[in-house]
């Protein structure tokens, strides 16, 4: 069940203010680094609220990614509409897309769950791939970005666009917690934790799932869209499934099943990375080595194994006042 307690509100705070402050004192590359971040963070919520509060671990989340930024280039650049627009239509096609794969696969559990939003992945991604009118493997071009000088912000100054990412994710975590904190919201914890029952119970878990996911690939759509807007290019590279591996990853380094976790999760990687192939090319090694310390510390992750340390010291106190 979700809780925004304190220590969620602390942190998910100090990694916006944390990031705001290192693009703004750092150069170029470092406003990169947090629009990547930002950009990887949405993703990662958006995978968190099925797979760690609805117990859908998918293996999607990366097509649905590409969905959206190729919804959002194509709609654009193709069809001419205003960026505006354009935003609305790839939010709307992840969002399509995922309601139809949670609707299909609301019955299956397990590995074959996972193997069935792997081969939804793979068919989008190859359908993508094929289509010479979206440039097939050479992509699209001359992606534009959202026009806000009326509120005199502009998206194409480097910074400006590194802190319209991180509002974006400030957005985006504080709609989640609403969801997750709603009657949907607590249905769907009761659905993880014994769906049996709420079946029983006469509740249309197939729905709560299909809008669940819904809910999730409209998120991981706009997380697409944002990613076109930054590299203003799309190609079907943003929709292999290894993305949805990423995904993954920084939700379990962060801490699934915590919503702070995968922000927390994606700067971890993206800084490991950067720094570390500074230093070496087997970076790969380095990550890797901090993914298994993290499993076998508890698989709580870090923002995860954070909270349970802060809890048990609260319990030992009570216990001893």
């Amino acid at each position: 069940m979700f809780h925004q307690t304190g220590i969620k509100t602390a942190v998910i705070l100090a990694l916006l203010a944390g990031l705001a402050a290192y693009a703004a004192l750092g150069g170029y590359f470092a406003r990169e680094l947090v629009i990547e971040i930002a950009t990887l963070a949405i993703l990662a919520i958006s995978l968190d609220m099925v797979a760690g509060y609805g117990g859908m671990v998918s293996l999607c989340h990366g097509s649905i990614f590409g969905l959206g930024a190729y919804g959002f280039a194509v709609a654009a650049t193709l069809l001419g509409l205003p960026p505006g627009l354009a935003l609305v239509a790839g939010i709307a096609l992840g969002a399509l897309f995922g309601g139809a794969v949670g609707a299909v696969t609301s019955r299956a559990r397990g590995i074959f769950f996972i193997m069935a939003t792997l081969a939804f992945g793979q068919m989008v991604y190859v359908l993508i791939f094929d289509a010479r009118a979206l440039g097939g493997d050479d992509g699209l071009p001359g992606v534009p970005r959202l026009d806000l000088s009326a509120l005199g912000v502009d998206l194409q100054s480097s910074l400006q666009f590194a802190l319209f990412a991180i509002a974006c994710l400030g957005l985006v975590y504080a709609l989640a917690a609403f969801v997750l904190r709603s009657g949907f919201g607590r249905t769907l914890c009761g659905i993880h934790a014994n769906e049996a029952r709420m079946r029983a119970l006469g509740v249309p878990v197939w729905q709560y799932k299909a809008n669940a996911f819904a809910l999730s690939g409209a998120m991981a759509g706009f997380a697409g869209a944002l990613a076109a807007q930054h590299t203003m290019f799309v190609s079907p590279e943003m929709m292999v499934w290894t993305v949805s591996g990423e995904a993954l990853v920084i939700v379990i380094l962060g801490g699934m099943g915590t919503l702070v976790g995968p922000a927390v999760g994606a700067a971890l990687l993206i800084l490991l990375r950067h720094e570390i192939a500074s230093l070496t090319n087997h970076w790969h090694m380095v990550i890797g080595i901090v993914l298994i310390v993290t499993v076998l510390a508890g698989g709580r992750g870090l923002y995860g194994q954070l909270e349970h340390m802060v809890q048990a010291r609260r319990e030992r106190a009570k216990a001893h006042a």
